[in-house]
């Protein structure tokens, strides 16, 4: 028996952190998570020790970090490390244990532990989208640096990645991302000004965090997979499009230079996406659900709307200008959508915040930025979505 890989899971009580927890108590002659982060949910966090038994954990509040210390000692488990902040995130991520660092934490405090985690010759699992959409450049400059693999745990880039096989990029026409379409497929333009924050939340496929669901409602969060995409597969973004697929069942499809087309397919599950950066390129066995193409009867495909979703060809204009213009283009997304999903502003000004700070930052774009300009524009697109909004 081949012994297991020992995992750090930082962001481990969200959505991807709870699927990855799942994946590993079904392979645990596989899977070992040896760490584990949390931003601020304790009982997850104790929950989890309890379960994984891990060497060494993290709170992101440091607040938290002081009461989670507190709470392990009813486990018995008082001297296990406790890291806490920024700090603490790296110090887990360059575990000498590990063998794979799984970075599912949302924001841009996952990339330098993420960063950390290559140059300490970590393997590099991806859930967060801003390390490649901000950093692609660097990040895959710095894993070729250090012989390392950057995996991805998206659904959309694990089934490019397994159609590939190693190909060569020049092997490959295009990449196609599936997108569901999200709530608002059907919607006509002229009601999206009366869309609500609760039927932004409502996605038909996904049961997803707040953010990426009304990513997808948007599509940004295709824009935003077009961008990684880009720097994943070392493939120019002219060559990856974007197709509907509302059934999520084909999760994406590379097209060849011959004409020919291989795609993924699964049951829309995280967990199918998540074992395969934990184990590929081996196919294990688990207990998670089949595919039942007789029940699901029909796979039905449809260009997406890029009148009503303007977020494609924003995305696209970032991946191409590249440089910083990406993590602007990701920051002011994240601010347009937090002041949505608190009222301030309609749906329709999500997609004009995005373009009214990329077209000002135009004056200020760098190319290949360092980690520090890129964080310096990250902070920048915030101010100037505040700004605009």
């Amino acid at each position: 028996m081949t012994k297991p890989k020992n995992i750090v899971l930082l962001g481990c009580t969200g959505s991807i952190g709870v699927s990855t927890q799942k994946v590993a108590a079904d392979l645990p002659e596989q899977i070992r998570i040896v760490g584990m982060a949390s931003r601020e949910n304790v009982d997850g966090m104790v929950e989890a020790i309890r379960q994984f038994k891990p060497l060494a954990v993290g709170m992101t509040n440091p607040e938290k970090a002081e009461e989670l210390q507190e709470r392990l000692g009813a486990l018995g488990r008082r001297a296990l490390p406790v890291h806490s902040g920024e700090k603490g995130l790296i110090e887990l991520a360059t575990m000498p244990e590990a063998d794979i660092v799984l970075v599912a934490i949302v924001g841009t405090a996952g990339l330098e532990p993420a960063l950390a985690a290559i140059r300490a010759g970590k393997d590099l699992a991806v859930a967060s989208k801003e390390i490649l959409v901000m950093a692609g450049e660097l990040v895959m400059s710095e894993a070729r640096k250090h012989g390392v693999r950057v995996l991805p745990v998206d659904s959309e880039h694990s089934a490019i990645f397994q159609c590939l096989e190693g190909r060569e990029p020049r092997d490959v026409k295009r990449l196609i991302l599936t997108a569901s379409g999200g709530p608002f497929r059907q919607t006509p333009r002229e009601q999206f000004a009366k869309i609500t924050v609760a039927q932004a939340l409502k996605h038909p496929s996904w049961n997803m965090g707040q953010k990426i669901t009304i990513d997808s409602a948007t599509l940004f969060n295709k824009g935003l997979e077009m961008i990684e995409a880009r720097w994943l597969f070392d493939i120019g973004v002219d060559r990856v499009d974007v197709v509907i697929h509302p059934q999520s069942v084909v999760h994406s499809m590379v097209e060849f230079v011959d004409g020919s087309i291989l795609a993924q397919l699964s049951v829309p599950d995280m967990r199918y996406p998540i074992q395969y950066a934990l184990t590929g390129p081996q196919r294990l066995p688990n207990s998670m659900p089949p595919t039942d193409f007789a029940k699901i009867g029909t796979l039905t495909f449809e260009d997406p709307d890029r009148e009503k979703f303007p977020s494609l060809r924003l995305a696209h204009e970032a991946g191409r200008v590249g440089g910083t213009m990406p993590a602007v283009f990701n920051a002011a997304n994240e601010v347009a959508v937090a002041q949505f999903v608190d009222g301030k502003i309609g749906f329709l000004k999500i997609f004009e915040m995005v373009e009214e700070v990329m077209q000002a930052h135009t004056a200020v774009w760098v190319a290949s930025p360092t980690l520090g300009v890129i964080l310096e524009a990250d902070l920048w697109a915030r101010k100037e979505a505040e700004r605009v909004a």
